[in-house]
């Protein structure tokens, strides 16, 4: 029996308070090397238009909102799900999660994340009906077979793309697709399935143990692939405009009719890799761009690991991801999928102290840093305490998640301070002092 629990969760108001105020350089001062910029082509835009032509795809402000999921299976697999707009204009993420197929297949699960582009409605009708026309090839039995079930999944995508391509004609549209990345998780093995550029990621015994490969324009390959059917790759995206190199959907990058559906410029193939269950497998990861254009593989699992060993709730450690996405600057949708077997990290007293004593210490920094830069004059900024906290030595900070992942508390104990220093000076003026 399959059980699950959603919700769509707020930010604190003192995280929209930091937004209103201080959005634009805190983020700036936050921003990673990896996370991409405002100037950037988003995925499915034409390039070479001037600005102001076309609506920026980005907000003034972060959408902050927290689409939430969770729930488990009767076999020991649990998961959860979060999701964030964040700075796009729209949010085009879509995704499934089956604990439990049911029928003969009760004891396999189903988890996939759709990234949309050039608009939501590709990726929102796969994630309506790509399970069932991968199921409905009749291929996806219990006895687990993994040659037909890789051919079972592949055909799921052809019918899945040719379903769509039928739509485009009937309704006229021709732009709009989505990546997708999913796992299927059976009694034996996890097969991973990747089309695009979101990615999957196994984490065994601590470690990354498979991740999926991202499928890029400038990839060799994809390269060859997207010039033999009459494109080209200019500025690293599909003739100068898509960033990616295989979706369903976006069909006029379909059009070499001399050539299978498998060969032409944007793909619908997906790459099917299986791999063997094991008693060390820990967790598993599906996630959008929005989350890899910001941390690693080995990162992200790190991260993840260090982050069960202190919270039971899994939506909370997604949500703690997507928050060390945004601070370390993605501009991106944002979902994430965490999928936990037995063997996952538990929660650990030590790990738990370690994690106070550093919230306590980053609590401590901030009230001196904040102490002391109000003796120079004004009340000091929030990028003012975090450029200094920035070159402290803090020790303890979650592998993976630096500074960044902490900043939560780094705000609280900042407002708590400015809070505290409003309350001082009004006493310091009110009329009974005065007299």
């Amino acid at each position: 029996m399959r059980t699950s629990r959603k919700g769509s969760v707020e930010m604190p108001a003192f995280v929209r308070q930091l937004v209103k105020e201080t959005e634009k350089r805190v983020t700036s001062f936050f921003k990673g090397g990896r996370g991409g910029g405002a100037g950037e082509l988003s995925e499915g835009e034409e390039g070479g238009e001037e600005e102001g032509v076309i609506p920026s795809p980005y907000l003034d402000r972060p959408v902050l909102d927290k689409h939430m999921q969770e729930g488990c299976a009767s076999w020991g697999l649990t998961y959860a799900l979060t999701s964030m707009q964040g700075w796009r204009a729209h949010m085009e993420d879509f995704h499934n999660c089956f604990p439990q197929l049911g029928g003969e297949l009760a004891h396999w699960g189903f988890f996939a994340v759709y990234d949309g582009h050039a608009g939501s409605a590709v990726a929102q009708h796969c994630s309506r009906n790509l399970l069932d026309h991968i199921l409905g090839t009749g291929k996806i039995r219990a006895d687990d077979d993994v040659v037909r079930v890789t051919e079972g999944i592949k055909e799921g995508f052809f019918l899945m793309d040719k379903h769509l391509h039928a739509m485009a004609c009937r309704e006229g549209w021709e732009r709009g697709g989505t990546t997708v990345v999913a796992t299927a998780i059976t009694p034996h093995h996890i097969y991973f399935v990747n089309c695009g550029d979101s990615r999957a990621v196994l984490c065994r015994a601590g470690r990354v143990a498979f991740s999926t490969e991202d499928h890029k324009p400038f990839s060799p390959g994809e390269r060859e692939r997207i010039e033999n059917a009459g494109g080209s790759v200019t500025l690293q995206r599909v003739n100068g405009s898509l960033a990616v190199s295989r979706a369903l959907g976006d069909f006029s990058y379909k059009t070499a009719e001399w050539r299978p559906v498998t060969e032409q410029m944007v793909s619908p193939e997906p790459d099917v890799s299986a791999v063997e269950r094991s008693p060390a497998d820990e967790f598993l990861v599906l996630a959008c761009d929005g989350v890899w254009d910001t941390v690693t593989n080995e990162e992200l699992c790190a991260f993840i690991h260090s982050r069960l060993r202190v919270c039971t709730d899994l939506r909370e450690v997604c949500s703690q991801v997507i928050d060390l996405c945004l601070y370390k600057g993605s501009l991106d949708n944002i979902s994430i999928i965490l999928v936990c077997f037995p063997g996952a990290p538990q929660l650990s007293p030590e790990a738990l102290h370690q994690e106070a004593e550093l919230e306590d210490f980053l609590e401590s920094k901030v009230a001196e840093i904040f102490e002391e830069l109000s003796t120079r004059g004004d009340e000091p900024d929030l990028l003012s305490v975090l450029t200094v906290l920035a070159s402290t030595v803090i020790p303890g900070l979650p592998p993976g998640g630096g500074l960044q992942s902490k900043r939560n508390c780094i705000i609280s104990a900042y407002y708590q301070q400015k809070e505290a220093r409003r309350c001082r000076l009004a006493q310091e003026l009110s009329p009974t002092d005065a007299n």
